[in-house]
């Protein structure tokens, strides 16, 4: 059996689809399944048993002999909640109690840490181990992924594999529970459809003109092909990152929106608020050799086929992966 936490939410029930369409059935799916909305992302999804997250170390207690890989999505993403109390039940203490078990019961273990573990990137984006101890990320969320990492890489008994995925923009269908966590994608397709316009935030920075902030955009097809790649060659362990190596502009992924839509791109730009000025990243961008030289070599889906599929195959007609 293969376990996935998060399984009602955006990446895990992409995730379940996937391997239901390769013939998966035998899934085991955690989350607190109390979310209507995102329950309807489960909707003719195939799996074996639901398992609430608060009774799951109970669950694998028993049928731990069973269970062949665990994929450890589930947690609390939202980067504007700032009670630490909150991310470090669900995040942290969670994740610590899950990479236990798992080294005890000698279950391979691939979970979700986060590009928000970088902050500003003032080191980078390389996925050395080596920057971990040092990173700064911006909020309580991403200091709770980090904090993870930190310890897991201290961490004497291990589960037989371990790889935790530092997940940049991710966007693709099955997201349509995250409100305003939910993808720039989805916001737009929703305001083009509404209003027939764009707004993007102004450029408050020298080096960037307006809409040309820039972010590494990753299709979460891409994101479940590179969990079950790593899934299926288990070699050497650690913090991968999981982009594209490519940044691109909000402008290019407005300009995509828009042409999926087929209309005409009216954009308009608004002030960046200042409560969020000072900490505002105008560039991301996965470093990817280390896991091309894992290697993963399948490419990676542009931008604008990207936005072309999700809007054209989902969006428009509400359709869910």
């Amino acid at each position: 059996m293969i376990v996935i936490t998060g399984a009602a939410g955006f990446i895990g029930s992409a995730l379940t689809s996937k391997l239901n369409s390769q013939g998966r059935h035998d899934l085991v799916l955690v989350d607190d399944f109390g979310n209507k909305e995102k329950q309807k992302n489960l909707d003719n999804k195939r799996f074996a048993e639901q398992v609430h997250r608060d009774v799951f170390f109970d669950w694998l207690d028993k049928n731990h002999k069973e269970v062949e890989t665990i994929f450890h999505i589930g947690a609390r993403t939202d980067t504007a909640e700032f009670d630490m109390t909150v991310f470090d039940r669900l995040n942290l203490n969670y994740s610590k109690k899950m990479w236990e078990a798992c080294a005890r019961f000698q279950i391979p273990l691939l979970y979700a840490s986060s590009a928000a573990t970088y902050g500003m990137g003032e080191h980078g984006y390389t996925d050395s181990h080596a920057i971990v101890p040092e990173l700064k990320p911006l909020n309580p969320y991403g200091v709770s992924k980090n904090e993870f990492d930190k310890w897991a890489l201290t961490q004497k008994l291990t589960p037989p594999f371990w790889a935790g995925f530092k997940f940049f923009n991710v966007y693709g269908p099955n997201e349509y529970h995250k409100g305003r966590m939910a993808s720039v994608i989805m916001h737009a397709y929703y305001q083009i459809q509404k209003t027939g316009k764009m707004k993007l935030f102004r450029s408050h920075h020298p080096d960037f003109g307006d809409g040309g902030q820039m972010r590494d955009f990753v299709y979460v097809k891409d994101v479940v092909n590179m969990l079950l790649f790593f899934a299926a060659h288990q070699r050497q362990p650690g913090l991968f990152n999981l982009g594209t190596g490519t940044a691109r502009t909000f402008l290019d992924l407005t300009n995509a929106t828009f042409a999926a839509m087929g209309r005409k791109p009216d954009i308009e730009f608004i002030d960046t608020p200042e409560d969020i000025r000072d900490k505002y990243q105008y560039y991301t961008q996965a470093h990817m050799n280390k896991v091309r030289d894992y290697g993963y070599s399948r490419p990676f889906t542009s931008l604008e086929a990207g936005v072309n599929d999700y809007v054209k195959n989902y969006l428009l007609p509400s359709r869910y992966f």
